[in-house]
C-alpha cells in the first residue's frame, strides 16, 4: 500500500514541533553521505533557485504632482528607464500607474536597467522620474519609496527547470543575454544557469505539489504561483509567480549586467511538502543526473555537447576572495567595469551585492581575485576540449540563504503550508 500523508497532518506536526523540515541542501547532502532520511522521517523540503529571470516586471503606482497639473501621462522614465504609462489613465490626479519591465534599458545607460531600479527603490534611493504627458508637457520630479503607493512584482517566467550552458566555437567574440561580456571564441569560456537539484521545479516532477495558487517566497516576499509561466512546456516547465515587492529584500532581486545590456535576477524558494512515496522519490534527484545541454552562444537551437549540474557546482566556490595586496589599483579597473552586479568598486568588494558569478577571478588582469569556478571536459566536432566555467547566472548561496529562509519561517508558523 502507498504510504501516503495530507497536507493538514503536516501542519500538526509543525504546530506540535514534530515535522522533520530540511532545506534541499541539507536533503541533497544527506544523500551524497550515504545518510538519507526515508519518507517517514522528512515532511518538507525547501526548494530555491536564484538567477536571471528575464520575465520580471512591476507595476506601480506613484504621485509626480499636484492634481490638475496634468491630464495623463504617455511617456514614463524612472532613472531614465522607460517604464509604460497605464493601464489606468488616473485624469488629472497627478499620478501614473506603470508597469516597468526588468529588463527596460535606461536611454542614458544600457547597463542600467530594470533590475538595477527595482533594487534602488528597495534601498530606499532617490528615484529621477520624468512623464511626458498626453498634452505636451514635461513634469519632472524625485522620488523615493514612500512615495510609492502600490507595487506589485509578476514573473511571466520565473524558476526554469531546465537550462542552457554556452561557448562559442567562432573565431569572433559574441554578444549575448548569456554573457556578461562579449563571449570570446574558439571555446575559450562557457557561460550557464540554473541551480541544478535544488531548484524547485526539478524536485517536483511533474507539478504533483507546486500549482497554480502554491504559497512561495519570491525575494523573500510572501507570493503565489499565478500558474504556468510563458513557453512553459512539460519538458521545460516555468512558473508565473506574484508577490508584494514592498514585502520583498533587495538582497534576492536587482539587476545583472550582460552584453546585450542590463536584465535583472530573482530568487525564488518553495516547500515541497513530502505527500506521497512518488514526491519522496522525487526529491532524491541529484546533479549528477540533471542534463544541462551546451549549445552555440549564437542560439540554443544550435546544441554542441551535453554535461550535468555536477560538473557546473561540485566542489566549486560560491564566492571569490578578494587580495587586496594583489591589486595593482589599475587606473582602469577591468573588473569594476565587467562585474554583472557592481559588486566591486573603489578597490573593495561588497558581498552583499556579490553574485559569485566568476567574472572577477576569470578576468582580473593580476589575478587579485581567488575563486575556483571549474572547467567541463566535452566533445565538440570530434573533438576533446576543457573549457573554463566563466561565468555564472544563477547564485546557489542566495537559493540556499532563501530556502533556509523558508524553512526558518515554516518551522515559526510564519508561513502555512
Amino acid at each position: 500500500m502507498t504510504k501516503q500523508r495530507t497536507i493538514s497532518e503536516i501542519n500538526q506536526k509543525i504546530e506540535n514541533g514534530e515535522a522533520s523540515i530540511y532545506t534541499a541542501e541539507e536533503f541533497k547532502n544527506l544523500i551524497r553521505n550515504g545518510d538519507a532520511p526515508d519518507f517517514e522521517e522528512v515532511d518538507v523540503v525547501t526548494c530555491g533557485t536564484c538567477g536571471v529571470m528575464s520575465g520580471t516586471a512591476a507595476i506601480l503606482n506613484f504621485i509626480v504632482s499636484e492634481p490638475g497639473v496634468f491630464i495623463r501621462a504617455s511617456e514614463v522614465y524612472m532613472n531614465g528607464v522607460p517604464a509604460y504609462a497605464g493601464p489606468c489613465p488616473n485624469e488629472w490626479l497627478g499620478s501614473v500607474d506603470v508597469i516597468l519591465h526588468g529588463t527596460a534599458h535606461s536611454i542614458y545607460d544600457e547597463s542600467y536597467g530594470g533590475g538595477f531600479l527595482l533594487k534602488d527603490i528597495l534601498e530606499g534611493k532617490s528615484i529621477d522620474v520624468r512623464v511626458e504627458t498626453a498634452e505636451g508637457k514635461t513634469i519632472e520630479s524625485t522620488i523615493t519609496k514612500e512615495d510609492i503607493t502600490r507595487s506589485q512584482i509578476i514573473g511571466a517566467r520565473m524558476a526554469f527547470k531546465n537550462y542552457t550552458a554556452f561557448t562559442n566555437p567562432s573565431s569572433e567574440p559574441v554578444k549575448s543575454i548569456f554573457a556578461a561580456i562579449p563571449l570570446e571564441g574558439n571555446l575559450s569560456g562557457l557561460t550557464f544557469s540554473g541551480c541544478g537539484d535544488l531548484n524547485p521545479l526539478q524536485n517536483d516532477i511533474p507539478h504533483n505539489v507546486i500549482r497554480q495558487g502554491s504559497k512561495v517566497l519570491l525575494n523573500g516576499a510572501v507570493g503565489y504561483v499565478l500558474g504556468d509561466g510563458t513557453r512553459s512546456s512539460a519538458e521545460k516547465p516555468n512558473l508565473m509567480l506574484t508577490a508584494d515587492m514592498f514585502n520583498m529584500d533587495p538582497y534576492y532581486l536587482g539587476g545583472f549586467k550582460t552584453s546585450q545590456g542590463g536584465e535583472v535576477y530573482d530568487s525564488v524558494a518553495i516547500p515541497i511538502p513530502v505527500l506521497n512515496e512518488e514526491i519522496y522519490e522525487n526529491l532524491l534527484v541529484s546533479d549528477e543526473e540533471i542534463d544541462l545541454p551546451v549549445a552555440d552562444i549564437r542560439g540554443r537551437h544550435l546544441p554542441l555537447a551535453n554535461t550535468d549540474y555536477a560538473k557546473m557546482w561540485t566542489g566549486h566556490d560560491l564566492r571569490p576572495r578578494f587580495a587586496s595586496e594583489e591589486c595593482s589599483e589599475c587606473e582602469s579597473c577591468i573588473v569594476e567595469e565587467i562585474c554583472p552586479t557592481n559588486a566591486f568598486k573603489n578597490q573593495r568588494l561588497n558581498l552583499t551585492y556579490c553574485f559569485g558569478c566568476g567574472m572577477c577571478s576569470a578576468h582580473c588582469r593580476h589575478d587579485a581575485f581567488d575563486m575556483n569556478t571549474g572547467s567541463v571536459s566535452l566533445k565538440i566536432d570530434d573533438q576533446d576540449v576543457e573549457i573554463p566555467i566563466i561565468l555564472r547566472q544563477s547564485d546557489r548561496l542566495r537559493a540556499n540563504k532563501l530556502s533556509l529562509k523558508l524553512k526558518k519561517m515554516i518551522e515559526n508558523r510564519d508561513f502555512i503550508l
